[in-house]
């Protein structure tokens, strides 16, 4: 079979899965945001997450189809004006039925230029703050209840992904469940072997086996489980928080072999920093991001709400221009 690398011009999706699979490239490293909420800013567009839909099911399908194309144009309008190579498409109604009908929109409209992904995480994450303490007693009380409800959570998810398999235009998930603060893992690396790793590593192995790629994702200071999340074989990383402390240099030397890297331009310095530090922070994860191939050009977590557009422009503009591999 010819490698789609060995070609003079790439689509932006297949750039994304030559990085995703750390084959060579030549040309831009490949970017995506996991949200860009700015839509508003850019295109005078409230962003589909922001949307209420409290009476979908009585609305005329007329309408619901003018809604999803009006939600498609969005993921892909923002791709273009800013050269992603993937769309996160986050659906809205976020059912199964109104899923499929967005992706074909989205395929229908940008054809096969895009790497499109879902949600598709199915694992304990940190608990919000009023469940901590409750999920906190299970853990030690009923442990055998806590695994039974995390296989039940994959198999559900799994069975989501058949679904989508069979329905076509999905290319992979981004498994956005966080596990970590900026101090450290909110389960001790051994809870995490306990009651996240075995079902994180069916979960990747399942959505493997139907064909997709995943993107593992969690903020925080991943280092003291990050062997785990490499052992439960994502085809990449995303975040490499450096507010945590998480050095994209070290972890590339680590498992730059192994996995993908995503990420590591540290968004809160997008908000509080200086032009010059949220610029060296974009050379930075380029620099040791680049090496080896297998990196895709991100912020350590999206394009937030509150951001200024011209941020990440800023740092759109170093990709652009020390983002090349010769």
């Amino acid at each position: 079979m010819q490698d789609i690398t060995a070609r003079q011009e790439l689509t932006p999706r297949e750039r994304f899965i030559a990085a995703l699979e750390r084959r060579p490239l030549k040309g831009r490293v490949p970017h995506f945001e996991l949200v860009f909420f700015l839509t508003m800013e850019a295109f005078g567009k409230v962003h589909p997450l922001h949307r209420a839909y409290g009476q979908w099911d009585q609305t005329e399908e007329k309408e619901r189809q003018l809604h999803r194309e009006d939600i498609a144009g969005i993921f892909i309008a923002t791709a273009e004006r800013f050269q992603h190579d993937a769309i996160f498409v986050h659906p809205n109604p976020g059912d199964l039925d109104e899923t499929r009908r967005l992706l074909d929109v989205i395929r229908d409209w940008s054809g096969q230029r895009y790497f499109l992904m879902l949600h598709g995480d199915a694992t304990f994450g940190i608990p919000s703050g009023d469940r901590m303490v409750e999920f906190s007693y299970r853990m030690a009380d009923d442990p055998v209840g806590m695994k039974d409800e995390a296989a039940r959570m994959v198999e559900a998810a799994l069975e989501r992904g058949r679904v989508l398999r069979e329905h076509g235009c999905l290319d992979g998930f981004a498994l956005c469940s966080d596990y970590c603060l900026n101090t450290g893992p909110f389960l001790s690396p051994d809870q995490f072997a306990e009651f996240v790793t075995p079902y994180l590593k069916q979960l990747i192995a399942g959505y493997r086996e139907m064909g997709f790629y995943t993107i593992k994702h969690t903020d925080g200071n991943i280092m003291p489980i990050i062997d785990q999340l490499v052992e439960a074989n994502p085809h990449a990383l995303h975040s490499l928080d450096p507010q945590a402390g998480v050095d994209i240099a070290e972890v590339k030397r680590l498992y730059g072999e192994r996995v993908c890297l995503i990420g590591n331009v540290n968004c809160g310095l997008l908000d509080t920093g200086t032009d010059e530090e949220c610029i060296e922070s974009a050379r930075y994860a380029l620099l040791h991001g680049m090496p080896g191939h297998g990196y895709i050009f991100s912020t350590s977590n999206c394009i937030y709400t509150g951001m200024r557009l011209s941020r990440y422009e800023l740092i759109l503009d170093v990709w652009r221009r020390e983002g090349i591999y010769n």
